[in-house]
């Protein structure tokens, strides 16, 4: 019995002595454990995390938005185009302001739109909306648009406007112009407003110097649009222009109201055409392009206008002698580079014959068969004009 309760005893002792020993081996085991957790998420993986966006990257991105043509924001200056109803493709007129606006987009970065008006009464909705957008600079094309420019860029104070063909002089008391104010441009609330303006009359009597050198019947006649300053000029130095290089010419012209009827233009063509019109001005947009389509379809000459539309209307460019450009594409980049540096400012920029503003196109497919006579004529017009010593006869 002694025996058996010896050996228990020091079974217990010796239990004890092994869970004794035990017992701070088992203690400290779990720390290193709680230490390892943080090789889930070590710290130097948070600080890594930059590598997938780093800081040159935030750096590079003016590259595709230049700071000089930053605005307030830091983002691309927003430029937007409102056509008369002509529309952006009327192979002349609106057609030559977006190109302007895009050479700009593209050379300085900025963000360029355009909206076409179908009707008069889209003008100023037109215009609302890219001053909704947060548009910085809003173009409007055509003399058409001048009321409607005038009361958005009142209405809209910090937007940038320019406009082509309408040279403010407000009236007193118009919505532009109140009675109270002493000057229209600062007072009356244009002073952001830039009119782009041509002397279509120079470039309309160079282009009637070359009708009248190269009629064989004496009569060379304008097929025009709207009668409207801009349109009169063309008319009025065309028709001078060929009384000046041949004068027993006789010059016809009917003034349609349309610009976007380009039949009742062809029409009009046709019937001048009848009457011995064997150079054939179009002066009207659209609607002057139907007469330039009846000079094709007659197999005389014609004349296109505000653009070289030997390039731009293909479809009439065998009859096209040369034609009488208004270089509005280069106004509007002109404008909207000044926009980027800082230069612009409101009131009348004016391109004309002696700063290139205006001038013919090449003759093209007519330059052999334009005599030299007529070529050397054209050269004296010019000079004349700039000297002062000829006069387009036109008097606003």
């Amino acid at each position: 019995m002694r025996k058996r309760m010896f050996l228990v005893l020091s079974l217990v002792v010796l239990l004890s002595m092994v869970l004794a020993a035990c017992a701070p081996a088992a203690g400290p085991t779990p720390a290193p454990t709680m230490a390892a957790a943080p090789t889930s998420a070590p710290a130097p993986t948070e600080a890594a995390a930059p590598t997938s966006a780093p800081a040159p990257t935030v750096a590079a991105a003016p590259t595709s938005a230049p700071a000089p043509t930053a605005a307030a924001g830091g983002t691309a200056l927003k430029i937007g185009l409102v056509t008369d109803t002509g529309g952006v493709n009327d192979k002349s007129f609106n057609q030559s302001a977006w190109a302007g606006v895009e050479k700009a987009a593209k050379e300085f970065g900025y963000t360029a739109k355009y909206i076409e008006s179908k009707q008069p009464t889209d003008y100023e909705k037109n215009i609302d909306q890219f001053a909704t957008e947060n548009y910085d600079v809003v173009i409007t094309v055509g003399f058409l648009m001048g009321d409607a420019t005038a009361a958005k860029a009142k209405q809209y104070p910090n937007i940038k406007f320019a406009i082509i063909d309408s040279a403010y002089a407000p009236t007193k008391g118009s919505v532009a112009c109140p009675d109270t104010v002493k000057d229209c441009y600062t007072d009356g609330g244009l002073k952001n407003v830039a009119s782009l303006m041509f002397q279509e009359d120079e470039v309309g009597f160079l282009a009637g110097v070359v009708a009248g050198g190269m009629t064989k019947t004496g009569t060379v006649c304008t097929v025009s649009g709207m009668e409207i300053p801009p349109v009169v000029r063309y008319v009025v130095g065309y028709q001078n222009g060929a009384k000046w290089m041949k004068p027993d010419a006789k010059a016809l012209n009917v003034y349609i109201p349309s610009f976007v009827d380009p039949a009742k233009g062809k029409e009009t063509g046709q019937s001048m055409i009848g009457q011995g019109c064997d150079v054939v001005f179009g002066v009207g947009g659209n609607t002057g392009n139907g007469g330039l389509l009846a000079a094709k379809e007659n197999n005389l000459m014609a004349i296109g206008v505000d653009v070289d539309q030997y390039l731009t209307y293909p479809e009439v460019n065998s009859a096209l002698v040369t034609s009488a450009m208004k270089n509005v594409d280069a106004a509007v980049y002109n404008y909207l580079k000044g926009v980027k540096d800082g230069s612009s400012k409101a009131g009348v920029a004016m391109a004309n014959l002696k700063n290139g503003g205006v001038g013919l196109a090449p003759y093209h497919d007519w330059d052999s068969k334009v005599p030299q006579t007529v070529k050397d004529k054209v050269k004296e017009a010019t000079d004349g004009l700039l000297s002062g010593k000829i006069a387009t006869g036109y008097k606003p």
